[in-house]
């Protein structure tokens, strides 16, 4: 007989070392709401900037946009991992972000 491969839901259980199938769509669903509310309030922040789409500044806008929606995301995905009851496994996702940008700016 073959083995029965683990579906995708399985998967990111086992990736994200994660209890229960439940908790993993609880994840996606933060991961969903996160993307969609910044889908919602990128424009205006970047309108309030001054940051033109399109323009011909490419490079500076993507900096800028990096630089003002990036952080924001974070924040948001925190908050809806609260409201959804994941807060703990997004930020040990967020400290690991952490350690990884400080050891890029920490080597000599």
């Amino acid at each position: 007989m073959q083995k029965e491969k683990p579906g995708f839901l399985q998967r990111l259980q086992t990736k994200w070392k994660l209890e229960s199938l439940f908790q993993v769509v609880m994840v996606l669903v933060v991961f969903a709401c996160t993307g969609f509310t910044i889908l919602f309030i990128k424009n205006p922040i970047l309108d309030f900037f001054g940051i033109e789409r399109g323009g011909g500044q490419g490079f500076f806008n993507t900096v800028l946009y990096l630089l003002l929606v990036l952080p924001l995301y974070q924040i948001i995905l925190l908050i809806y991992g609260f409201i959804f009851g994941q807060f703990k496994f997004f930020w040990e996702k967020e400290k690991q972000i952490f350690r990884r940008i400080g050891k890029l700016f920490g080597k000599k």
